[in-house]
């Protein structure tokens, strides 16, 4: 299995919206949008003065700002109680999403562990039970956290033997996390309370855990300050935090970031170091055994280069890893600390198809391979020998095989387009798979619906993937409604995935477009690097070939086109309306990341600068200069119908970015098309409970629906 501290800790956050989203408007030209006062404020970059008149709304402080939000809300708000099928598209969701939802199983010690959602419960809850056959009883119930719903849990780490849970908390959909610790048999509550935790779980070692932490941000600041000089400790239980013991440190490089997990045997301690924010997109790698004493760490890997390496357990001495090193496509090797100078011995060598993953179950090696963005799981025996590979229902994508070394089966999830996750029960003696939890979808036939990959050249004739879901009977008539989403970043791949909350556009005749752009991790390293810093442009001109391969095949037209991005993605969308706004009729980038030249002064954002590059670097700021969306918008164009959303609580991505993007454009933009910005309240990066998912998708939907010209049938 993968180190404790690296597991995926069940997926409790919602399903990213996203992924999920996506008549003229009569009277967007009647639009009074607030007059947001303009600075001199000028920067100089080598040479190059930048004007940033909006600077002031980037204090999420100020009773300036406040009042700005608040302007801006009522307008967008006025704008959506207009459309008179926005409650018609709201109460659609809600019947969509009502159904149980459950995650893979997990062992530890007897009991399993899973979390479950009714249907329209604002939290996922957990649920433990002894064995396959005992009753499943509730272990947390984050729908108690708070009592607007919107407190998350966000990482559930239980001790080897299953006795104590860890669990962090983020209230109102903010990164940071406070950490408690449950008495698995019991259920009770103990005193730990850990605070100032983002993005990381624990590693298990006995009585106590080791976790990374910051110190406490400058109050006021917390949702926007700088995160630096992270540092990890080890905590007993039973133990105020202020005893912790610092384990590790570097206050050499205050925006490292470091972590420990510990292997399944809890014999070993793994510390990760990481450097984005230097623009390295590797790691270094130490281990410690874990005696009663002090960590000592040794190196396995001692230097920050472009290689990454993931210990995913012992075996006795030696570590399995999975590293890029001489592999973009990643493989994995035995590491022996005895021997530490000679050759890795390769376990399972590099192939053509990406090694996404590899986790150990039973004493067997379960590798997760990605062939054209589909998912292909294979058997090995630690010695590297192929045992069989799972059977799958078919081009889809896997989450789960988390297990420990004597059990005797593994679970996992299968989804796809058009296949809602399902949970399945893999025997490793049989060899075979058969359905655990299946949901049931009121109203939803599989049958009525057509998926399919395509391939299409970008600008520079890289093939590039796109997966296309509709209605059966699809006419190509290029009057179809579509929406193309992609992201395009960080090395991170856009699985074929279902979501019944697009079911919604399905069924009112959109044709839903997710194109697997580079940048992304779809296949391997090179794939990634082709869209980062000086080569970002490839990750729009990917985007751009896809809308007009979609046109040119008669899917759609340009005035049937809507585009959807978030994060990175919202960064996406912004690029692109500013490079080509004639191709789209709709925009709607979420929570993106607008202004290039400052992203890495708040919060978590120096990370980013292996993927974007920096503005502090001459080479990368013309770069980044060149198609920051803050920055390319140009006076009196006719952009998209462009609909900004963000939320108050977003300390991954500060509202500031959406703020400035949002004054900016409206300022600048011909008064043809709305431009809207929707500013949510208690919630982050992402939407921080299933009710605020559903409002948002459904202004979202009716924003889309309305500036297509389609009225969505009853």
């Amino acid at each position: 299995m993968m180190l404790r501290h690296f597991l995926p800790h069940l997926r409790f956050v919602l399903p990213a919206l996203c992924c999920l989203l996506f008549s003229t408007v009569l009277y967007s030209q009647l639009l009074d949008y607030p007059q947001t006062r303009k600075d001199d404020q000028v920067d100089d970059y080598f040479g190059v003065k930048v004007a940033d008149p909006y600077r002031w709304l980037e204090d999420d402080n100020s009773a300036e700002t406040a009042k700005w939000v608040e302007a801006e809300n009522k307008v967008t708000f006025g704008y959506l109680e207009k459309i008179p099928y926005r409650a018609q598209v709201k109460a659609r969701l809600e019947q969509l999403y009502n159904y149980p939802k459950y995650t893979a199983p997990f062992r530890r010690g007897e009991y399993l562990f899973f979390a479950k959602n009714d249907g329209l419960q604002n939290q996922n809850v957990v649920y433990v039970q002894k064995g396959l056959e005992g009753a499943p009883e509730i272990l947390l119930d984050p729908n108690k956290f708070s009592a607007d719903g919107t407190s998350r849990l966000l990482n559930l780490d239980v001790s080897t033997g299953g006795q104590y849970a860890a669990y962090g908390v983020s209230v109102g959909g903010s990164d940071w996390q406070e950490v408690h610790v449950m008495e698995v048999a019991t259920r009770k509550v103990l005193s730990d309370d850990l605070k100032w935790i983002k993005f990381v779980g624990v590693g298990w070692a006995g009585k106590g855990f080791f976790y990374s932490r910051y110190d406490a941000p400058e109050p006021g600041h917390e949702l926007s300050s700088k995160n630096e000089n992270q540092k990890i400790y080890f905590h007993t239980l039973g133990h105020p935090q202020s005893e912790d013991v610092l384990v590790y440190k570097d206050e050499t490089h205050p925006m490292r970031f470091q972590s420990v997990g510990t292997t399944e045997d809890e014999r070993y301690a793994i510390l990760n170091i990481s450097d984005e924010a230097s623009g390295k997109r590797g790691n270094a790698v130490f281990y410690s055994e874990i005696n009663g004493n002090p960590p000592v760490f040794k190196p396995i890997v001692p230097e920050i280069g472009e290689d990454r390496y993931e210990v995913i357990d012992n075996v006795g001495d030696k570590f399995l890893i999975l590293t890029n090193h001489d592999a973009p496509n990643n493989r994995l090797v035995l590491f022996d600390p005895a021997n530490p100078n000679s050759p890795w011995k390769v376990v399972i060598p590099e192939k053509p198809e990406t090694l996404q993953r590899v986790t150990t179950i039973g004493g067997k090696l379960f590798a997760t391979y990605l062939k054209d963005v589909a998912s292909h799981v294979y058997v090995f025996t630690y010695s590297g020998e192929l045992v069989n590979e799972i059977a799958l229902p078919g081009a889809g994508t896997t989450e789960g095989f988390l297990g420990n070394r004597t059990d005797k089966d593994a679970f996992y999830i299968f989804t796809s387009f058009n296949y809602p996750p399902t949970v399945f029960r893999y025997d490793l003696a049989s060899k075979r798979s058969a359905v655990y939890h299946a949901p049931e979808i009121p109203g939803f036939n599989p049958g009525d619906y057509e998926t399919k990959e395509v391939f299409y050249n970008s600008k520079d004739g890289t093939r590039v993937p796109m997966f296309l879901v509709y209605k059966k009977g699809l006419k190509l008539d290029g009057n179809n409604p579509t929406l193309l989403y992609a992201y395009g970043g960080f090395n991170i791949t856009i699985s074929p995935a279902f979501n019944p909350l697009r079911l919604a556009l399905l069924e009112q005749g959109f044709v839903y477009a997710s194109a697997n752009i580079r940048g992304g991790g779809e296949y391997g390293e090179k794939w990634h690097v082709a869209g980062t810093k000086l080569q970002k442009q490839n990750v729009f001109d990917d985007f751009i070939a896809g809308a007009e391969w979609l046109i040119a095949n008669k899917y759609t037209s340009s005035q049937k086109l809507a585009i959807n991005g978030g994060s990175n993605g919202g960064l996406l969308i912004g690029a692109v309306i500013n490079q080509r706004p004639d191709l789209f009729r709709v925009a709607v980038p979420m929570v993106g990341v607008m202004d290039m030249l400052r992203f890495q002064k708040f919060t978590i954002g120096s990370h980013w600068i292996d993927d974007y590059g920096s503005s502090d670097n001459p080479e990368q700021f013309k770069a980044l200069y060149a198609y920051s969306p803050l920055h390319n918008i140009k006076p009196g164009v006719k952009y998209p119908a462009t609909f900004i959303t963000t939320a108050d609580h977003d300390d991954r991505v500060v509202p500031a970015h959406s703020f400035k993007y949002a004054a900016t454009l409206q300022a600048a933009a011909s008064r043809e098309n709305p431009v809207l910005i929707r500013i949510e309240t208690r919630s982050g990066h992402g939407a921080s409970s299933t009710s605020k998912a559903i409002d948002l998708t459904a202004d979202i939907y009716s924003f889309v629906f309305y500036n297509l010209g389609v009225t969505p049938k009853p």
